[in-house]
């Protein structure tokens, strides 16, 4: 047996037929054994609640999603729910409900997924890209003033990876320049900062159901908000700009419907909230199981090249919604692919938590974005790499990863 140390780390037993399956050596999973990234977890209970659905014969808008509504804003402590279609539904019609549009500017994280600013270009409004924290990922209160003008109605701001945003000074800003605040809770269902839950602090929270999200319903989203007009605004946009849906009508409600609004067809449906239902009730244990994974995934990765997320911040709730460390590629030697390449190989699935707005084409073509404009998202975009995190893992689901990054980062570090 050789040992073959790695950089900042103590030495790891490296045996002979070591090699990763990228060079020709044994995967450390099976193909039918491969682990899935961000797969949802789906009992029995989803299963059944769906088919009572389906058996029901009402599948669209319906009480399965008024309760939906109740439960989740239960959940949150908020005073008003409204479910829609999706996460990015939830931001467009947040945008809109508080008036944003043409010839306004938004205020945006340049590390975000599209869907954040794609919400902001179909107001008719102008996304104005700040950059990260290169820690955090989450975007740097420090930069967004230089950026405000006269133009500013709103700043959009994401929780990033379930990591909330430094709120504090966000807010302070927003009350100096009277500022509508967003808040982007995709990763954030279970997230708080300094007790006040994630999608209060602003006027409007938005969260995804999509399948990788910590309640998945296929596709659907939610708007929390304290103020009851901009959730009523929500609720007749997600919906044609209709007074009163079919459900309503049905159950003894108005028996016809005025349109009041050129809306959209935003609304959630009785199916989606009827996988998500069960799931409400599961979040906190599975949010533990996660802090779990999250905590043995820095002690097994502690010492190889790789940039480890930092603590959770004194006073706040991480939601551990995604493990993204840094890939450390000055002392890899290779670059980022390689690496989701030989993982890959390994049967371990991974994504990319992102590669940043400015560096997608149309936002570069249309806006005229650079990378030097923002260098903590460029350096965090080539390097950024999330790891298999989800409460169905086993521990040797994590030590299967693990074991993985340890033999590809000896393979290229001994190749270079």
């Amino acid at each position: 047996m050789k040992r073959a140390p790695l950089a900042g780390g103590p030495s790891i037993p490296l045996q002979e037929d070591d090699r990763p399956a990228i060079a020709g050596g044994r995967p450390v999973r099976t193909r039918d054994g491969r682990l899935v990234f961000g797969a949802p977890v789906i009992g029995e209970a989803e299963i059944a609640s769906v088919v009572e659905c389906l058996r029901s014969r009402w599948i669209g808008l319906g009480p399965r999603v008024e309760q939906l509504e109740l439960e989740f804003a239960r959940y949150r402590g908020a005073p008003y729910a409204a479910a829609v279609s999706s996460g990015t539904a939830a931001i467009h019609l947040a945008l809109v409900a508080l008036g944003i549009g043409a010839g306004d500017e938004v205020i945006a994280p340049a590390m975000t997924f599209c869907s954040t600013v794609h919400s902001i270009v179909h107001t008719g409004a102008r996304p104005v890209l700040v950059d990260c924290n290169r820690s955090t990922f989450n975007i740097d209160p420090g930069l967004i003033e230089k950026e405000i003008t006269p133009r500013t109605k709103a700043l959009l701001v994401v929780h990033m990876c379930g990591r909330c945003c430094d709120m504090d000074a966000i807010l302070e800003i927003a009350r100096r320049h009277q500022l509508h605040v967003i808040e982007d809770c995709a990763h954030a269902i279970e997230s708080s900062y300094h007790s006040q839950p994630a999608g209060l602090m602003g006027d409007a929270g938005c969260f995804s159901f999509y399948p990788t999200k910590n309640v998945a319903t296929c596709d659907g989203g939610m708007v929390i908000t304290c103020d009851p007009e901009v959730q009523q605004r929500v609720k007749v946009l997600s919906l044609h700009g209709m007074t009163a849906d079919a459900w309503s009508r049905f159950v003894g409600g108005p028996s016809g419907y005025e349109v009041v609004a050129a809306g959209f067809k935003y609304n959630m449906t009785d199916l989606a909230a009827a996988l998500a239902l069960p799931q409400l009730g599961m979040i906190e244990e599975h949010g533990k199981r996660r802090e779990q994974i999250w905590q043995t995934y820095n002690e097994r990765l502690s010492g190889m090249p790789l940039l480890l997320p930092p603590a959770t911040e004194p006073d706040t709730r991480h939601a551990c919604h995604l493990y993204t460390p840094l890939l450390s590629l000055e002392e890899i030697g290779v670059g980022r692919e390689q690496i989701v390449a030989a993982l890959a190989a390994e049967n371990i699935g991974v994504g990319i938590h992102y590669v940043p707005i400015h560096q997608q084409p149309y936002y570069r073509e249309r806006f005229g974005f650079a990378d030097s404009d923002f260098p903590n998202a460029t350096f965090v975009g080539e390097r950024t790499i999330s790891l298999p995190l989800s409460p169905a893992m086993s521990e040797q689901d994590v030590e299967d990863v693990a074991t993985a990054l340890a033999r590809i980062f000896r393979y290229y570090k001994a190749a270079a």
